[in-house]
């Protein structure tokens, strides 16, 4: 631990330093109490399959990713849209309230996606990409830092570490799973990463089970697992039909079994002392209509005061 915290300034966690608190957006926080729910499909491939999502999703999640920049293994594989995608989002976002993140991967991209995303995404394969990392420290909006595939816990806080000292504070880690032997899994999620990571830095630390498993049927248990142990949220793929996703379509949910996840690790938040965003979103609402209903209530039991005073006069 204390050589690991002697290379790390900007993003350690001195004693009595609580989790930092980073903003997604005008409304959403990760690192606090709540733990931060995001989903949404691996690209975007059109505006109607974004208002799907949004619809289906508003009233679980607290943001929704897309991704408009694709880093495909194979050059013949889909890329993304590009701006279109972005444009696409954040009129989404616009529309529903929705704060939304997607993946930077050149700083000829980031102008843009820091204009019209509210969180910028850094893929496993871009964590040491030092040239991005110091233009992200530019940025208005806050990162995402994703782990990389073999990437140290001390590697990727040195890569935060970056970011930080080049300007922006506001950075969110990211346990995505680590390359292995074993090929049954696309990934191994390494969650004794995120314990060591809640010990070491004062940074939030979400978890990707979509990449780490690779597989749908593995990710619910998994995400439950991280809520468990300390995550201070999770980042989930979902499609309104999972099999006809353009990329990453064997690990994608399909959004009635994300609406259905996210009502399964309510009991797990409470459990270790924590809620879900969404749901204290849903509790504000709630108690602003009766709020209202009250004041109404009021006016009308003045009403029939008066009305029984000029009756009797």
């Amino acid at each position: 631990m204390s050589e690991i915290s002697n290379q790390i300034k900007l993003a350690a966690r001195t004693e009595g330093c609580q989790t930092t608190e980073v903003a997604i957006g005008d409304s959403v926080k990760v690192g606090g109490k709540p733990v931060v729910i995001i989903g949404g499909p691996c690209t975007v491939e059109n505006p109607e399959q974004m208002e799907i999502v949004a619809q289906k999703l508003k009233g679980s999640v607290s943001a929704i990713r897309g991704g408009v920049h694709k880093p495909r293994s194979s050059p013949y594989a889909f890329q993304g849209l590009g701006e279109e995608g972005l444009d696409i989002l954040q009129s989404m976002s616009q529309k529903h309230g929705l704060p939304t993140v997607t993946e930077v991967m050149s700083v000829e991209q980031l102008a843009a996606c820091d204009e019209k995303a509210d969180m910028l995404q850094v893929g496993s394969r871009n964590m040491q990409n030092f040239e991005l990392l110091k233009a992200l420290g530019q940025a208005k909006k806050p990162v995402l830092l994703k782990r990389g595939l073999s990437a140290t816990i001390e590697e990727m806080l040195l890569a935060a570490e970056y970011i930080m000292a080049h300007g922006n504070p506001n950075v969110v880690l990211c346990e995505r799973g680590i390359r292995s032997f074993d090929t049954f899994t696309r990934n191994v999620l390494d969650l004794g990463a995120v314990v060591a990571l809640k010990q070491l830095t004062h940074l939030p630390v979400i978890v990707d089970p979509s990449h780490a498993a690779g597989k749908r049927e593995l990710v619910a248990d998994l995400a439950r697992a991280a809520i468990a142990c300390g995550a201070d949220g999770l980042i989930i793929e979902c499609h309104p039909e999972p099999e006809k996703s353009v990329s990453d379509a064997r690990q994608a949910l399909s959004l009635e079994d994300m609406v259905e996840l996210v009502e399964s690790i309510k009991p797990i938040a409470a459990a270790v002392g924590r809620s879900v965003a969404g749901d204290v979103a849903k509790k504000r609402q709630i108690t602003v209509v009766q709020g209202i209903g009250s004041q109404k209530s009021g006016r009308l039991t003045l009403r029939k005061r008066i009305a029984r005073k000029a009756a009797r006069g």
